[in-house]
Parts: C-alpha cells; sequence; structure tokens
C-alpha cells in the first residue's frame, strides 16, 4: 500500500504527492472558491498548472483522509495553512518540476520538495546565508545533495514556523550526520527527509517521537489529476517509502 496506516500516531501527518499535468482550461473549474478562480485568472502557463493541481491536490488529499467528498473540502483563503472544512487541518504545499505536494495534520507543519539532480550554485548560497558550522561540514563533504536536504529541511521548517526567508535561515542549523537545532524550545518538532520519484521531499512537523516507522509521516502518491480537473477520488499508486532520516529537532544551545 502507498504507506502505513496513520492510526497508530494521531501526530503522524499524511504527503500527498502527484505528477502535474500539461493540461489548461479555459476556465476555473466550479469546485474552485471566488478567491482561489480570481488568482487563477491572473496565473498563465506552468504558474497556473501548477496552482490547478495543487488545489486539486488539496482537495483529494483532504477527502481521503476525512471521508467527506472532495467538493466539500475547503482550504482558508490565501495562502492555504488551515481547513474551512474539514475544521481542524494545517496544511502545506510545495510544488517543483512537475511534482506536486500536500501535507496535512491537526498541527502546524510545513513541506519542501526539489528535484533530487538540481545543481545551483549552493557554495554562493552556502556562503552567504548558512550558519558558520553549517559551511564547515557542507565544504568538507563537497556534495550538492547535502545541500539539497539542507536547503528543503530549512525551507520546510520556515513554513511550519510561519516566517518569511529574509533574516530567519538561521533559526534552524542543520550540523554534521544532519543534528538539527530549532530555535523553538517550548514545542517538539520532528522532520523527515524522502527520496520519492526522483525528489526531495522533506516535512517538518509538530509532534511526538514514538520511535520506528509509526512516526515516519505516511506518504500516498497518488494518478495524475484528469484532463478537466474533475474531483473524482483519485487512485493511488501502490508503494511505501522509508526517510532519508528522520530527527528530533533538539533546542539550540
Amino acid at each position: 500500500m502507498a504507506g502505513p496506516s496513520n492510526d497508530s500516531n494521531p501526530d503522524r501527518p499524511s504527503i500527498w504527492l502527484c505528477h502535474q499535468i500539461n493540461r489548461d482550461v479555459p476556465e476555473a473549474p466550479a469546485w474552485m472558491t471566488d478567491f482561489e478562480a480570481e488568482t487563477l485568472a491572473q496565473l498563465a502557463g506552468t504558474r497556473r498548472q501548477e496552482f490547478l493541481t495543487s488545489r486539486w491536490l488539496l482537495r483529494q488529499s483532504l477527502a481521503q483522509t476525512s471521508g467527506l467528498a472532495p467538493e466539500h473540502c475547503l482550504p482558508v483563503d490565501g495562502r492555504p495553512k488551515r481547513t474551512v472544512n474539514p475544521e481542524g487541518q494545517y496544511l502545506s504545499l510545495s510544488h517543483s518540476q512537475g511534482l506536486c505536494a500536500v501535507a496535512t495534520n491537526t498541527s502546524q507543519l510545513g513541506i519542501d520538495i526539489e528535484p533530487s539532480q538540481r545543481k545551483p550554485d549552493w557554495v554562493a548560497v552556502a556562503r552567504r546565508w548558512f550558519s558558520p558550522i553549517e559551511q564547515e561540514w557542507l565544504f568538507r563533504a563537497d556534495d550538492p545533495f547535502n545541500f539539497l536536504k539542507v536547503w528543503t529541511l530549512k525551507e520546510a521548517w520556515l513554513k511550519a514556523t510561519d516566517r518569511g526567508i529574509a533574516g530567519n535561515l538561521q533559526t534552524l542549523e542543520v550540523r554534521n550526520q544532519f543534528e538539527l537545532y530549532g530555535d523553538q524550545p517550548d514545542q517538539t518538532w520532528l522532520a523527515s527527509c524522502f527520496y520519492v520519484e526522483g525528489f526531495l521531499v522533506t516535512l517538518v512537523y509538530r509532534g511526538r517521537d514514538q520511535g520506528g516507522p509509526g512516526s515516519w509521516p505516511g506518504i500516498t502518491l497518488l494518478e495524475p489529476p484528469p484532463d478537466d480537473y474533475n474531483l473524482s477520488l483519485a487512485g493511488t499508486q501502490e508503494a511505501s517509502w522509508e526517510p532519508i532520516f528522520h530527527r528530533v529537532i533538539r533546542s539550540k544551545r
């Protein structure tokens, strides 16, 4: 099955993935809110397709976790960090190079995805934005894949803690062997990093670590949306994933 059941751990979040289709629709689907339809009207090309896919996937994920019909699942307007229906859910979205991700849970979380073969000018980025401790081990390892893991961790952390990049990238410090230290001492945070479909998929979330697979986020890969983006429940591709690493984020010291 596409990831083990979440029943044993109520703090365990769910990750939902699907590939984007290169298909547009002339008008916003009827299931979109007025806010979403107005936003879609301002987009074109790849950004429009990403928006369509992410909002379709958001409703699919909420429907499959809540039992509601997809058309009855609604995010808040604006950046979809919470749900209107079903109530009490936190959301996080990410998309990159044709893959879309939605994470859901009953507590704060943030997700980030990156193609694993991406090769940015990572040395310059690390020199400008990362801590001396991070720079030392990253430069010694000289591995772009390590940089991408660190970058997705930081992006997911900032989404989960509701902060922007400017001035905040060092609020999570990633040390050698991916020991993690954050600036939220009054809360328990966890981080999981997966390799799925050629992408790094990294989730940071509030919860409690029970140890073993029951603490890892469950991942479901959905079939891509149909050409008209209708909300019939999508099929799933059978697979299971173990994380590259799963860590408790310790308090900075």
